[in-house]
Parts: C-alpha cells; sequence; structure tokens
C-alpha cells in the first residue's frame, strides 16, 4: 500500500489563495505563494499528509491557461521560492502534488504564438487539435483551432503529437528532478488520450514507484481511468453530490445505495480504487452554501473522512467559509485567506475535523477497512468499516431529535471516540442516545483521547499510516544510528503494524511499533528517511 493510499490532502488554489491579480501582466516576481509556510502548523495539526497546489505555473489569467510548463507563475513566485517552500513542507513530512493542466493551454503559449506569426510555416501547427487554415478562429486569428469546451482562450493540445508528448513530459521530469513533487493531478482528465496516461504512468512510476495520478473525472465509468495502466485514482464526483444532497434531502438511502455501488463488500464496483473524496472544489459551491442546515457541516466531515477513499479539504472549508459562483464567475470559490482571520469563523467545526484527522491516522479500518451498512433510515445511518481484528463503527443522525441507537456487536466495550464518551454494552447489545444533529466514531479502544489526557501538552496520536514508510530505504535514527528498513509486518495477536528493519552497521533486525517508527522523539523524528 502507498502512501496516497491513506493520506489526507489539503487542496490549494494557489492564485485565489495568494490574493494574486486577476491577470498576469508580465511584470516583476512578487513571492506571495511563500505565506503558505505559515500555514504548515495548521497542516500538521490537521494530520495532512499532502497539499495538493492548484496551477502554478506561468499563466495568462487563471492558470488553467499554461505560457510555460516549467516557470511558476510571476504573480506566486519564482521557481527558487516554490522550491524552497517544496524542500520545507517535504521536511515537515507534507508531501506536494501539482495541477497537471495538460489538456489545454493559453493563447501565449509560445508554440502557439509561433503560428500566429509564421501560420503554416511554422512548426507547431499539430501541436493543436484540429488546428487548419480553412477559416478564422472567433479569437480573429487566420485559422482555426479547437478550444477546450468551447473556451478559446483555452487552446486543446493535440496529445497524439509526439512533440506534445515530449515537451510535457520533460516538464514533469523538471518537477520531480528538481523539486521532488510526490504527485499530479491532472485538469480534465476525461479529455486527454489514453496513450498519453499510459505513457506518463510508465515515466512517473519509473522516477517515483509511488508517484500519485489522480484525474479530474466529473462522469464516466471511473475504472476507465484509474486503473493499473494508468492513473491511481480519480475525483469521485458521484458521492459529492451525494455527501450533500443526501443531507439536504434527509436521506441517507442515496449516499448509502452510492458507496454500496462503488466499494461495498459484496462487489463494489470501484472495490480497487481509492477515489479522491471531497465536499467542495475550486470549481463548485463551498459546502456551507451547499448545505440547507449549518448543523449538518460535521456529519458531512465525519462522513467523508470515514468513507471509503481519500478525504480532502478544500483551504478554508474547515472552518465553514462560504462561497458561491456569481455571474458565471468562480472568484467567490477561491479568495484570499489569511490564518488570523480564520479565528472568526467556525472554530468548532474546525476543531471537530482536526478530531477527525486524528482519528482517520489512529485507526486502520477508518482508513481503508471495509464499508458494512447495519441501519439505514432517511435520516440515522450507522454503518461499520473493518479491517483485520479491528471494527470501527460510524454512527449519523440528522434528525433534529434525540435517536435511540440499538445495535449489536461482538465488542465487550465500546467508546465514541470523538466524544470520548462511553457507550453501553449488554449481552452483545450496544445503545447510546444519539443527540440531534450528531455523528459518533465508536471504538473498543480509546487510543486518541487516552493520549492526550496522558501528555495534553503534546497530544501526540500513535501514526499508523504510510507517511514516510518506504520499503528498502535507508533512514537515519535521530541518535545517529542508520538502517535498512525491510518491511511492514502485522502482530499476529492484536494487528499491530509493525517495522521491520536492518542495522546498517551490525546488521541485527529489529522490529519496532510503526506508529513509534514514524512517531516523533520529543521535537523531532524517530527516524527520518535520507538518501
Amino acid at each position: 500500500m502507498n502512501w496516497y493510499d491513506n493520506a489526507i490532502i489539503y487542496h490549494i488554489y494557489p492564485l485565489g489563495f495568494c490574493g494574486a491579480p486577476k491577470y498576469n501582466d508580465g511584470g516583476e516576481v512578487v513571492h506571495r505563494l511563500d505565506k503558505v509556510l505559515e500555514w504548515i502548523p495548521h497542516f500538521k495539526e490537521m494530520n495532512v499528509d499532502a497539499v495538493y497546489f492548484g496551477p502554478v505555473f506561468e499563466s495568462v489569467e487563471h492558470g488553467y491557461d499554461t505560457t510555460d510548463y516549467k516557470m511558476i507563475d510571476r504573480r506566486l513566485g519564482d521557481n527558487a521560492s516554490f522550491k524552497r517552500i517544496c524542500d520545507t513542507l517535504h521536511e515537515n513530512g507534507i508531501r506536494v502534488i501539482l495541477d497537471g493542466v495538460f489538456n489545454h493551454v493559453g493563447r501565449k503559449f509560445p508554440q502557439f504564438v509561433d503560428i500566429q506569426e509564421k501560420g503554416q510555416g511554422s512548426g507547431y501547427c499539430d501541436w493543436f487539435q484540429n488546428l487548419n487554415f480553412g477559416g478564422p478562429s472567433p479569437c480573429g486569428d487566420p485559422f482555426w483551432y479547437e478550444g477546450w469546451n468551447g473556451h478559446y482562450n483555452l487552446v486543446k493540445l493535440n496529445l497524439r503529437n509526439v512533440g506534445v508528448c515530449d515537451h510535457l513530459i520533460d516538464a514533469v521530469n523538471y518537477w520531480i528532478e528538481e523539486f521532488h513533487i510526490d504527485g499530479i493531478r491532472f485538469d480534465a482528465a476525461d479529455c486527454i488520450d489514453f496513450d498519453f496516461f499510459k505513457r506518463i504512468r510508465n515515466f512517473c512510476k519509473g522516477k517515483k514507484s509511488d508517484f500519485w495520478l489522480m484525474g479530474e473525472i466529473i462522469h464516466g465509468d471511473y475504472n476507465r481511468w484509474a486503473n493499473p495502466e494508468m492513473l491511481d485514482s480519480v475525483t469521485n464526483y458521484e458521492c459529492y453530490k451525494g455527501l450533500y444532497s443526501s443531507h439536504n434531502d434527509k436521506n441517507y438511502f442515496e449516499i448509502d445505495y452510492s458507496i454500496n455501488r462503488q466499494s461495498g463488500a459484496n462487489g463494489g464496483i470501484y472495490r480497487n480504487i481509492n477515489l479522491y473524496n471531497f465536499v467542495d472544489n475550486h470549481d463548485v459551491n463551498r459546502l456551507a452554501s451547499t448545505l440547507v442546515n449549518p448543523a449538518y457541516l460535521p456529519l458531512v466531515y465525519t462522513l467523508m473522512y470515514c468513507m471509503p477513499g481519500i478525504p480532502s479539504i478544500y483551504y478554508g472549508s474547515e472552518y465553514g467559509i462560504q462561497g458561491r459562483k456569481e455571474n458565471n464567475s468562480d472568484d467567490n470559490l477561491r479568495p484570499c485567506l489569511f490564518l488570523a482571520d480564520m479565528e472568526k469563523e467556525n472554530t468548532d467545526l474546525y476543531r471537530h475535523i482536526v478530531k477527525l484527522g486524528r482519528i482517520y491516522r489512529a485507526y486502520p479500518a477508518v482508513r481503508t477497512g471495509s464499508y458494512e451498512r447495519i441501519i439505514i433510515t432517511n435520516q440515522q445511518l450507522l454503518f461499520k468499516k473493518i479491517q483485520g481484528d479491528q471494527t470501527v463503527y460510524v454512527a449519523l443522525n440528522l434528525s433534529e431529535y434525540e435517536y435511540d441507537l440499538n445495535f449489536g456487536t461482538h465488542l465487550p466495550a465500546l467508546v465514541d471516540v470523538l466524544s470520548a464518551s462511553e457507550i453501553s454494552v449488554n449481552n452483545g447489545n450496544a445503545y447510546v442516545k444519539m443527540p440531534p444533529f450528531s455523528s459518533m466514531i465508536i471504538v473498543s479502544d480509546d487510543i486518541v483521547n487516552s493520549a492526550a489526557e496522558a501528555a495534553p501538552e503534546v497530544q501526540e496520536i500513535p501514526d499508523t499510516t504510510e507517511t514516510e514508510i518506504v520499503i528498502g530505504g535507508k533512514y537515519r535514527h535521530f541518535k545517529g544510528g542508520e538502517y535498512e528498513l525491510l518491511s511492514v509486518a502485522r502482530h499476529s495477536e492484536n494487528n499491530e503494524e509493525l517495522v521491520i528493519y536492518k542495522s546498517l552497521k551490525d546488521g541485527q533486525v529489529w522490529a519496532r511499533p510503526k506508529a513509534m517508527f514514524v512517531g516523533m522523539a520529543g521535537d523531532v523524528r524517530r527516524f527520518t528517511l535520507h538518501d
């Protein structure tokens, strides 16, 4: 299992996040994106494993109209400043994912400008989709070309042209070699040629075996794009819709149907894909503006963190900020934010999401366990996630009234880890009164709250994710010893993950709980990966 199968991802739209000018005038470089460094403690508190940056390449306007795939947009900074950002994130155990806008480019893309200047004498006429000199373009060019989705400021590339593919893969190689990026999100993936995906997968996995490839897919059979030959994951728009509408319509049958269809234990069609789950992003209204009742917000996030797939947070939505499209503009969805101002927003929701991150990191069954629904009504849902010997129950009460939750269990004692409240269990039957508009994550061992109580000033949670686990990797102990990581095993009695590693000095083989191996020793990491 790779790091991204267990990841929590934080999504930023950089040009909006930084308050950059709407248009790139080609002027001086301004290091606006450096402010992301101030957010690193925030990411760590949320247990974020990777930051997915929306477009950062030099562009004309909104970032999806690229002019140079090897240059950071001057409104955000320069390549040197972005390298410092990547290095600092990596030093803090946070990976970097970039937005690959490889379906189309802006009208100031040099190869397109070359055609504007030289006409049919340009060597790049075959670089662009359906370009021909049979008539003018809507933008006044003496030739016609295909624009993405009818937008002629977005010139579609011809991904069957070898030169185009070489150009894009050379750019990807540059970002991997120089910036050590860890993944790409492919914009408009449903419009991209399958052979290109196969080629870029082979290239990226050859450079970094755990490189993550995720595509933006809105409709269709996700298996067409996410498979062993192409992408690792795609955007789960089916459940994006179900997550909010099942709450607005008071109809948990909708989201349960989608989850079972996708990942149910009895034959889900996407059981082999860890889909990218989200409740809002740079293209859709903020969740807080979509739900009819703000009391639903914590329930939606509980469900997203606990359902099968990879949870993600769009910047600012952890505080319940609002934003709607207006006058066909996405600007309200992409605001400039400052952490200090967020304290005025929904801090209760933020604390809830922080707790969800700690729970997600602590319990393997929450992350990758199988989904099995136990109870469902229009306004109540109880399901369990199972991995090995670990069972986690997730309960949601959408009603404005208390709900008497009763269910059978093989576990002798239970606790709601969200509230640290014990659940009554008698003769194999669990019972609890759920408050209105509430969610519970019910486990047998509350390692999250017990760890916080034992050391409230540290509040270190056992970390059992794949973060920083590289089989065959060389690790340095904080006291100086060097080791090779041989494998990750499971304890036969309690299913605990164990790291097996060998001393490079004397060859002795050791086993250590994975939570301890990837955890902290005071203010430093116990083991760090090195070249």
